[in-house]
């Protein structure tokens, strides 16, 4: 009894070390991808929203941005370890500003997505960030300094991609979706507001 003495002791004291010290602060361990996954596969990119033809060029600036960063080898699906995949869920587009005569002189476009990204070695998707977000206001281009749509697109597309490329790298917290309470639960996939028409009276006299 008297050998065990010191060591109960000293395990009482350990304990009581960890129990309730003020300054001990609890540091989850980065939730980054599995060591397993050394190669990355970019998938196109599933455009669900009502505006034709954006998945090419934004499938194409992901990629061009996991290739600048080169933490990850890039390739095709089948020779991956990991699959990242952006899904389009919604393009609104929408005049902020007007001149004298109700034309649009300024605008707001919005691009909202959701990344997947898969472990293909085990076949299940390893995580999800819904309602990544891409916003950009630009003037119209009949104005100085203006830029067309598709000139706005390109810059959400670096948003975008830059944003899929640190959530990939980086893990879980270094870029969080818009909540879904933001988002305009009447606005369809693509808006452009249309002024209503004056109603007309069936019995003018």
């Amino acid at each position: 009894m008297k050998r065990l003495l010191p060591l109960l002791l000293l395990t009482a004291a350990a304990l009581s070390g960890c129990g309730g010290g003020d300054d001990l602060v609890y540091k989850p361990a980065d939730q980054i991808l599995p060591a397993h996954i050394r190669r990355l596969a970019v998938r196109p990119v599933i455009n669900k929203t009502q505006q034709f033809g954006l998945e090419d060029k934004l499938t194409l600036r992901i990629r061009d941005e996991f290739l600048r960063n080169g933490r990850y080898s890039v390739v095709p699906e089948t020779l991956a370890d990991g699959v990242i995949v952006l899904t389009l869920t919604r393009y609104i587009l929408i005049p902020t500003q007007y001149d004298s005569v109700l034309a649009p002189t300024a605008y707001k476009l919005r691009v909202m997505a959701d990344l997947d990204f898969v472990d293909r070695t085990k076949n299940q998707v390893l995580w999800t960030e819904p309602n990544l977000e891409g916003v950009q206001t630009y003037n119209a281009p009949t104005l100085v300094g203006g830029i067309t749509e598709e000139q706005a697109r390109e810059l959400v597309w670096d948003v975008l991609a830059r944003d899929v490329t640190k959530r990939v790298i980086q893990g879980f917290g270094s870029i969080t979706g818009t909540s879904r309470r933001e988002i305009e639960p009447t606005s369809p996939p693509h808006v452009t507001p249309v002024t209503p028409a004056k109603p007309t009276n069936p019995t003018p006299y």
